[in-house]
């Protein structure tokens, strides 16, 4: 038998030799639209960072005050004494503002998408020999497969349809159609991070309703980010307010620290108080972080500005990329208010591993920070980019990093 470290070791030498292995950088200064990297000013392209609030003087105000309230943390999970009425209240904040009657807070959304399916499959609800069956987009995040993972196997069904494709969803819909299923699930990102396109939410939502159909939807990326008002991807396409389970993170645009969430009924929501592992058996998020939040939320209900700045910025950087001669994802029509697309996510595609970190090495001591992207996050030949323009970046900084970009990419010949 071989010993396991040596495996390990054959692993970590194999990834690095394919220049897959993955590095960490270290920022020697708070996230913001310029960090600092070996005491060097650097153009950040790779936070998730969009609404320039994880720095925000009134979202750094509001965690200071919320330790000096409440302390630093609760030492406790809800159910025992880690409920604070802060709790209840950014819940509420949240349910107002995506448009769901009620919200429960999780660690991180990867554990509230985990805590969603695992607790509603998993139990039988006094119903013997049942069935689900979840419907899930191709590209969905890793926390909707694993969440899907959790999942007794003998008792649910999985689908995957392509991409975006409200066809080939309606194909497994209709075959379905006659099946005696108890859960009937449709679940999609919002956002596709890896790509930066929006899911059809207005098509989805219309085939779930004509099938008896469960809609959810992870707007990690979306929340802060799209929709006139940064509302979400429901806001976007039309459906605030019609999504039956909404989940979403609290650690990108909404100030960047840590938490999630899921908005759906009442009753689903005091259902996952009840049920919901990882809302049972895990410490309730600390004051400063729920402090922040909710300044992070009231700053986007009192100012507009900050969202169409990230959506300027957005329609600036797409376009001027492209007239460098790099080849971007699309995603969708970019429009200037980005009422349906244009996400602030911009692939900028290269096509192999070695190719993508080299360049992310090279735009680094050019003063970019930017993370190259390659198998198995994504299909291989397709290594990328993934530029993520953030409202904290100036015009200056935009056309500092273009220009980065420009000597760079002829370079390495890549424009």
């Amino acid at each position: 038998m071989m010993n396991p470290l040596e495996l390990i070791t054959q692993e970590l030498n194999r990834l690095e030799e394919s220049k897959t292995y993955k590095y960490e950088t270290a920022l020697e200064s708070p996230q913001a639209g310029v960090v600092k990297v070996k005491g060097k000013d650097v153009v950040m392209l790779a936070s998730n960072n969009y609404l320039g609030l994880s720095n925000h003087p009134v979202v750094k105000k509001a965690a200071i005050q919320g330790i000096k309230e409440y302390g630093y943390g609760v030492a406790s999970v809800r159910f025992l004494c880690g409920t604070q009425d802060i709790h209840f209240e950014l819940e509420k904040k949240i349910s107002k503002f995506v448009g769901c009657e009620d919200t429960i807070l999780f660690s991180s959304c990867f554990a509230a998408n985990e805590g969603f399916f695992a607790s509603l499959v998993n139990e039988k609800l006094g119903v013997e020999n049942y069935k689900d069956v979840i419907y899930s987009d191709r590209l969905n995040h890793a926390s909707i497969i694993d969440g899907q993972r959790l999942c007794r196997p003998e008792v649910l069904d999985k689908k995957i349809y392509n991409h975006a494709d409200t066809a080939d969803l309606e194909r497994l819909l209709e075959e379905d159609r006659d099946k005696d299923y108890r859960f009937r699930i449709i679940a999609t990102d919002g956002v596709f991070s890896m790509e930066g396109d929006l899911a059809p939410l207005d098509r989805i939502v219309e085939l779930a309703r004509r099938y008896n159909v469960m809609v959810f939807v992870d707007d990690s990326h979306g929340i802060g980010v799209c929709g006139k008002s940064g509302r979400g991807t429901p806001e976007a396409k039309g459906t605030l307010g019609k999504i039956d389970v909404l989940s979403g993170t609290l650690g990108k645009a909404i100030g960047g620290a840590a938490g999630g969430y899921v908005g759906g009924t009442k009753g689903m929501i005091d259902y996952l108080r009840q049920k919901s592992r990882p809302y049972t058996f895990s410490n309730s998020l600390p004051p400063p972080i729920i402090y922040g939040a909710m300044a992070a939320f009231d700053l986007l209900m009192k100012d507009r500005s900050i969202v169409k700045r990230l959506h300027d910025n957005t329609t600036y950087f797409r376009m001027e990329i492209k007239k460098l001669g790099f080849k971007i994802l699309e995603g969708e029509p970019v429009r200037r208010t980005l009422p349906e697309g244009g996400h602030p996510i911009v692939p900028i595609m290269l096509g192999e591993a070695a190719v993508a970190q080299d360049m992310s090495a090279s735009l680094l001591k050019a003063g970019v920070f930017i993370k190259g992207l390659w198998y198995p996050v994504v299909p291989r030949g397709e290594a990328r980019l993934r530029a993520q323009i953030s409202a904290a970046l100036t015009k200056k900084d935009l056309d500092r990093a273009l220009d980065a970009f420009e000597r760079v990419g002829k370079k390495m010949k890549v424009i």
